[in-house]
C-alpha cells in the first residue's frame, strides 16, 4: 500500500468549494478553516523525478498497450467549442451578470463587475446538487458548467462581508434541457481553460497525430503528462485560496498540482472532441483531482491508468507520475480509494 504520507504529498491542498468545489450541503466553508487552506505538502512526491521524454517521442509511443490499430488514422484537428455570452436569456443587476442563452449547450455565463474582493458563485442543480466557485473578479465573462444534466438550476452571486460571512449580490433560476449530454464535458469552463489559440491545443494535435482510435489519443496523452510533469511541492505547499489552473503555463514549466494535472488532460482531450470529466473528491484522506473520458462503444472510462488490452485501472496521472506501476496498482485496487464528490 503507498503510505498515506505520500499519497497526501500527491495534494494536499485542502481547498474550499470556492476554489475546486462546493459542499454537498450547507454553507460555503470559512475561508480560515481547514477547507480553505492548503496544507504544506511533504518532499516525498518531489524525489520522484518524470522521465523527460519530448511530446515527438510520446507520439511515437502510440497505442501503448492500447487497443489493437484498425481502420484508418483519425483526424487530429482540434475541435474548440467556444463559449459565448448572446446575451439572448440574461439575469442581473449592476453588480453582475448571468447569462444562460446557451444552457442547452450545457453551459452557463457569469461576469461580476462589483468591487468586492471575495465572490462566490453558487449553482445548485437538479437532486439537490451544489457546486460553489471562487469569481476571478476579472470583469470578464466566465464559464461554467450544468454537470447535473436537465432540470432546474439556481445560481446565487455572494459577496463576503466579513470573515466567512457572504450577502447574496445576485441570483437567477432557469430551467436546463442539454441538447447533448456530452457538451457540458467539451467545451472549456473556468477549471479547464482554454481557447483555440492555447499551446496547450497545438501540443494536443502533435500527441493525437497517426493515432486510430480516441483510445489512442488518451493513451498518448496520458503518458505524455504522467512522463514530462512533475509534481511541485512548493506549489503545493503556498497554492493561494482561489488557485485556478493555467493549463499552457503547466505545459510550459513542466510541473504542477494535481489540480494542474487533470485541467492539462481535461483541455486536450475535449479540444480532440473526446469528452472528459474533470472530477474531484478524496483520494484516501486527501482531497484530489483526477479525470474520467468517454469513448464510443466503450462508455465512461473511468478506471484509465495502463490498458492491458482487456480493462484500465484508475485514471489519476498525478499518482502515475510520482510512484511505480506496482505502488499504484496496489493503492488504486478495486478503486474503493477514491470518492467522487463534482464533476466539472
Amino acid at each position: 500500500m503507498i503510505r498515506k504520507s505520500i499519497l497526501l504529498s500527491l495534494c494536499m491542498f485542502l481547498m474550499s468549494g470556492a476554489l475546486l468545489c462546493g459542499c454537498s450541503s450547507g454553507e460555503p466553508a470559512a475561508e480560515g478553516s481547514s477547507a480553505d487552506a492548503p496544507v504544506a505538502a511533504s518532499s516525498s512526491a518531489g524525489k520522484a523525478q518524470a522521465a523527460k521524454a519530448s511530446s515527438k517521442t510520446s507520439s511515437k509511443q502510440q497505442g501503448k498497450g492500447s487497443a489493437k490499430r484498425s481502420g484508418k488514422v483519425r483526424s487530429n484537428k482540434p475541435k474548440v467549442l467556444e463559449p459565448e455570452a448572446s446575451g439572448t436569456e440574461t439575469y442581473g443587476n449592476e453588480f453582475a451578470s448571468i447569462d444562460a442563452s446557451n444552457a442547452s449547450e450545457g453551459y452557463f455565463m457569469v461576469k461580476y463587475t462589483g468591487t468586492n474582493k471575495k465572490v462566490k458563485l453558487r449553482v445548485r442543480g437538479p437532486k439537490e446538487s451544489e457546486y460553489i466557485y471562487l469569481l476571478s473578479g476579472s470583469g470578464e465573462y466566465e464559464t461554467f458548467p450544468l454537470p447535473c444534466g436537465n432540470g432546474k438550476y439556481e445560481v446565487h452571486i455572494m459577496e463576503n462581508v466579513t470573515g466567512d460571512q457572504y450577502a447574496l449580490a445576485c441570483s437567477a433560476d432557469f430551467d436546463v434541457t442539454i441538447k447533448d449530454k456530452f457538451k457540458p464535458f467539451l467545451y472549456p469552463n473556468q477549471y479547464a481553460n482554454f481557447t483555440k489559440d492555447s499551446k496547450v491545443i497545438d501540443l494536443g494535435k502533435e500527441l493525437a497525430e497517426g493515432a486510430y482510435s480516441d483510445l489512442d489519443v488518451i493513451d498518448n496523452v496520458y503518458h505524455y503528462v504522467t512522463e514530462n510533469i512533475r509534481y511541485d511541492d512548493e506549489k503545493a505547499a503556498t497554492v493561494q485560496y482561489g488557485y485556478l489552473p493555467d493549463v499552457d503555463d503547466t505545459v510550459k514549466t513542466k510541473k504542477g498540482i494535481c489540480f494542474d494535472y487533470a485541467a492539462v488532460m481535461t483541455s486536450i482531450l475535449r479540444s480532440q472532441g473526446i469528452p472528459t470529466r474533470l472530477e474531484v473528491g478524496y483520494s484516501g484522506e486527501a482531497y484530489h483531482a483526477w479525470i474520467s473520458t468517454f469513448v464510443k462503444d466503450v462508455g465512461w472510462i473511468d478506471k484509465i491508468i495502463e490498458f492491458d488490452g482487456k480493462a484500465w485501472t484508475l485514471m489519476d496521472p498525478t499518482l502515475a507520475a510520482n510512484n511505480s506501476n506496482s505502488s499504484v496498482a496496489e493503492y488504486i485496487g478495486d478503486g474503493s480509494n477514491y470518492v467522487l464528490k463534482f464533476s466539472y
